[in-house]
């Protein structure tokens, strides 16, 4: 992983350089309120070095780092009374900031979010699916 980068709004967090409502804080993660959350309770966890997207996060990282999002995702509903909660991360399209970041929103029945979701959609065919299938296997194959 990187050092923290210049003008980083996250790395300026986890070096105490900006103002925020840190909730959590280990090696592998920092966690703090969302400036702009969807619901109260709306929790950001980033990794302390500066990575941009999940594939630039180590290998060796990776477990560290989810197990204290799954932490987040357990204490974020508990806190806010809310029914569960909603886990994500954008991968540069709709990253509003080049650090990697895993959001951890409070959801509860019937809330309306509806911002995260998408048309769902049908395959042409079982053939196209299969086709799809197996384009993502091989690009398992290359990684």
């Amino acid at each position: 992983m990187s050092a923290a980068v210049t003008g980083c709004v996250f790395c300026e967090i986890v070096a105490g350089q900006r103002a925020a409502h840190i909730v959590w804080r280990s090696d592998a993660a920092v966690a703090f309120l969302d400036m702009r959350p969807v619901f109260p309770g709306h929790t950001l966890v980033v990794p302390p070095a500066h990575v941009v997207t999940l594939p630039d996060l180590p290998v060796a990282d990776v477990g560290p780092y989810f197990v204290d999002v799954q932490r987040l995702s357990v204490a974020v509903p508990a806190a806010m009374s809310a029914d569960g909660s909603f886990v994500a991360i954008n991968n540069v399209v709709s990253q509003s900031v080049a650090h990697l970041h895993t959001h951890v929103v409070p959801r509860r029945r019937k809330d309306g979010l509806r911002g995260f979701f998408w048309p769902r959609q049908k395959y042409e065919s079982e053939d196209a699916m299969a086709d799809v299938a197996g384009r993502i296997r091989d690009a398992l194959s290359v990684g």
